[in-house]
């Protein structure tokens, strides 16, 4: 059982880096993308934001979904739909297959980060010990290479499919081999249902079956996963605008804050787990939201870019912990329930993306940038009002961790 745990998690790793890779190709290319297809600045924002709404349908679609096929099934096969559909954005030439492209790209990735984070939430508790970092330190990997891969794609004025054409050849079939090591659990958790009252469904229940999943005890996290992906997405989108136009940097210095996050995201999450076992999720969420609210104190009061970067610096330690902790939290919160409890958490990354970017455009034109950058340094803050929310809650074992059983080890994605 040992081996297929471990099996299951580097075959799981693997797959958040190559989402990683992917959604960074998307995102990083999109001037690219939009002279391509002749796309208008007024009809951009249309289409950036029909993706994580079609996402976020794409997740709740998943909820159903799992409760008839195991999650490995559902992101063995729409992890190849993002690749796919990533070529085809590179490829097409025609708005109607651009917008047929993003719509495939966008429901899949709702499957895909749902499925991922149901599978990692299920592992974290066959392995009894935090986790669930690792894998999104994998993710933050797969950024960085997909960024880096984008600019050499830019740099050297390759076409976009063939920017992706290899990355895709490459990434499908080793994405294809490796779910064959897919570990489900089976998203319940008996005794804990049990003791509920709710029941975990019948002999051998399929996955996502028994418990229920109270919104309202689910709430605290939903908040805290918007702000987490507010604060994500204020990053993404204005850091190189706000450290050229308003710290005067350079338009080459402009595009280092966001590597440096992405960098420093890494670096948190791959240390991350260790804090949590040695301090507690408790402890590292308040830790977390502290320096994240630090970070950009220091970005909306930095008089130069150089203290501006040590602000974006601080984003990525602070922010970097707060989403694959918030994904374990329900997974706690609901052991009867996880898979349906990570399905509708994981909407509401995609509510945060879409309200951080156009909130700090918007209080920026009307206000300032360095105001609008007060925003959401107050509501990482709201974190700490919810931080007990992330204790380890006793189980049947007696104690605060999720003890491995045999529903959750003994059956890999290919039924054995």
């Amino acid at each position: 059982m040992t081996d297929v745990l471990r099996r299951g998690r580097a075959s799981l790793a693997f797959s958040f880096l190559v989402q990683g890779v992917a959604f960074a190709l998307l995102v990083t290319r999109i001037p690219a993308i939009q002279n391509r297809y002749g796309v208008s600045d007024a009809l951009l924002p249309v289409f950036l934001a029909a993706v994580p709404i079609l996402a976020g349908i794409g997740s709740v679609t998943t909820e159903r979904l799992v409760g008839r096929v195991p999650p490995s099934r559902v992101l063995r096969w729409s992890q190849p739909v993002v690749l796919l559909a990533l070529l085809g954005v590179g490829a097409g030439r025609d708005m109607t297959v651009l917008a047929v492209s993003l719509a495939a790209f966008g429901l899949a990735v709702g499957a895909l980060d749902a499925s991922m984070n149901m599978l990692g939430v299920s592992l974290q508790r066959a392995y009894g010990r935090s986790i669930m970092l690792s894998f999104h330190a994998a993710y933050s990997l797969g950024g960085i290479v997909g960024a880096s891969l984008a600019w050499v794609g830019a740099h050297w004025q390759l076409a976009l499919w063939v920017s992706y054409l290899p990355v895709v050849l490459v990434l499908l079939p080793a994405a294809l081999v490796g779910s064959r090591w897919f570990v489900d659990g089976d998203g319940t958790d008996g005794g804990a249902a049990e003791a509920a009252g709710t029941g975990a469904g019948g002999a051998g229940g399929s996955p996502g079956s028994g418990g229920t999943v109270a919104f309202r005890m689910l709430l605290p996290l939903c908040l805290v996963m918007t702000v987490a992906y507010i604060g994500d997405s204020t990053v993404s989108n204005w850091s190189a605008k706000y450290l050229q136009d308003v710290l005067g940097s350079s338009e080459q210095m402009a595009t280092v804050p966001y590597n440096v996050y992405m960098v420093t995201t890494l670096l948190g999450r791959t240390l991350g787990d260790f804090g949590v076992r040695r301090f507690g999720a408790v402890a590292v969420v308040r830790a977390g939201a502290l320096v994240a609210a630090g970070g950009f104190a220091v970005v909306a009061g930095a008089p130069g870019a150089w203290v501006g970067m040590l602000g974006f610096t601080l984003l990525g330690l602070g922010l970097c912990v707060l989403v694959p902790q918030t994904f374990a939290a329900a997974g706690r919160l609901f052991p009867g329930a996880s898979d349906a409890a990570v399905a509708r958490l994981n909407v509401f990354n995609y509510v945060g993306f879409l309200i951080g970017s156009p909130l700090v455009g918007a209080l920026g034109d009307v206000w300032s940038y360095r105001g609008a950058m007060l925003v959401p340094m107050v509501l990482v803050l709201v974190t700490l009002v919810y931080a007990r929310s992330f204790a380890p809650r006793p189980d049947r074992y007696g104690g605060g961790h999720e003890r491995p059983h045999t529903a959750d080890v003994g059956r890999g994605s290919n039924g054995l």
